[in-house]
């Protein structure tokens, strides 16, 4: 199979969660540890740094792998999902797996694949850790793709555990309280191992004190230090994850990681790993900014910049999955701003008229657009040179517009 014909295969023929939802979600790590027999334990063969959480994982995760690359070191980094390319999700000291491994490698396992019926996910997380063991990664950096206890993920014994915090997001499959998603992520702690939770929140810190006291895992809270540096990562929600990644890189052991090095990792985050749809900059005139955030915790955070600018009119290109909860962040978004409504070109994008018909009833006032494309040249030729064009509401808004 050709490159692209693997990825469609991928896509299509085995569920992906991201496009799909509910349907492709397999509460189970029966697959991921057959495929990693199957593969000779490959995540054996490496270091790693688990990092899990509601908001900030990605960013913590990028931070992390810049600032280890900054003291010499080979970093992996597993991240999900992807904004435009399927291999931004395996990086090895900020380049992309190539095309040629992700095809070598489904056509090699293609009959196991297809006769354990694995996900989307579980075939991605065997793609990453044979590919870190193949490449000798001194550590990998490994995002938690959603929850915890039962996240393909899982399966390795890393060096830390990294949480960063808990919010009501996936809660069709987490759980409807804080202390229940809390519950799920905290799997991610593991015997013996310093777990390092980004923030102090008191509805769920007993959660996370119970589970390592019954591990025997050294627990701390990063959000109590004051140790904290600058970031080439914009938005004023960033400092708690500086510090996350900070107070992780203090705790690992059996790496020399100077002073230096942590602060020209934290600088040159974009540089080192490509991180993108964080608070993000599009164009200056007028200025064209989107974020990734799509939960009610990750939004506060968004909105909250977001007043700190200034600006004539306020124009919101907004798209969301349908199975978001949006009585829980509807009434978050300012009534004084121009609407533009879209659907992420997604099976699980939720229609753009009925986002528009839930918003009205918010004070929510706009039109709807058959693409986010549309909906950003409208906004573009609205604004005036004043004006801030605001796009986000779901990942996949944003990575049709990088």
């Amino acid at each position: 199979m050709t490159y692209q014909e693997t990825l469609a295969w991928m896509f299509v023929q085995l569920p992906m969660y991201q496009r799909e939802g509910k349907v492709a979600f397999k509460k189970d790590l029966t697959n991921s540890i057959a495929f990693s027999k199957e593969l000779d334990f490959p995540e054996r063969k490496f270091k790693t740094i688990h990092v899990g959480g509601t908001n900030g994982k990605g960013s913590t995760s990028h931070m992390l792998a810049s600032i280890l690359q900054e003291a010499g070191y080979k970093v992996g980094l597993y991240t999900s999902p992807h904004l435009k390319n399927f291999t931004e999700r395996i990086r090895m000291n900020g380049q992309e797996i190539p095309k040629e491994n992700v095809t070598a490698f489904i056509e090699k396992n293609k009959k196991f694949l297809t006769t354990h019926e694995l996900s989307f996910f579980e075939m991605t997380v065997g793609l990453a850790f044979d590919y870190f063991a193949a490449a000798a990664v001194d550590i990998a950096i490994v995002e938690v793709g959603m929850g915890g206890r039962l996240d393909s993920t899982n399966i390795i014994q890393p060096e830390i555990t990294v949480i960063t915090n808990i919010g009501l997001d996936h809660t069709q499959f987490l759980g409807e309280t804080l202390p229940e998603i809390a519950y799920e992520k905290a799997g991610i702690i593991k015997e013996d191992t310093p777990v390092i939770i980004g923030e102090e929140q008191l509805a769920v810190k007993s959660v996370f004190i119970r589970k390592a006291a019954a591990v025997h895992a050294p627990i701390s809270f990063a959000s109590a230090t004051a140790e904290s540096y600058p970031t080439d990562l914009l938005g004023e929600y960033q400092k708690k994850n500086v510090k996350t990644a900070i107070a992780v890189i203090r705790a690992l052991q059996g790496f020399q990681i100077s002073d230096t090095a942590i602060k020209a990792g934290l600088l040159q985050v974009v540089k080192n790993t490509n991180l993108k749809g964080r608070w993000q900059i599009l164009q200056d005139v007028p200025k064209v900014l989107c974020d990734t955030a799509h939960n009610a915790e990750g939004l506060v955070e968004v909105f909250s910049q977001l007043r700190k600018e200034k600006y004539l009119r306020l124009h919101f290109v907004l798209g969301v999955v349908s199975d978001k909860k949006l009585e829980d962040i509807l009434p978050l978004f300012p009534v004084d701003a121009q609407y533009y409504f879209c659907k992420p070109d997604i099976p699980r994008g939720l229609s753009e008229v009925k986002l528009q018909e839930k918003a009205v009833a918010y004070g929510l006032l706009g039109a709807a657009y058959p693409s986010t494309k549309k909906a950003l040249e409208v906004a573009l030729l609205n604004a005036n040179q004043q004006d801030i064009i605001y796009v986000g509401g779901s990942t996949f808004v944003v990575a049709e517009i990088i």
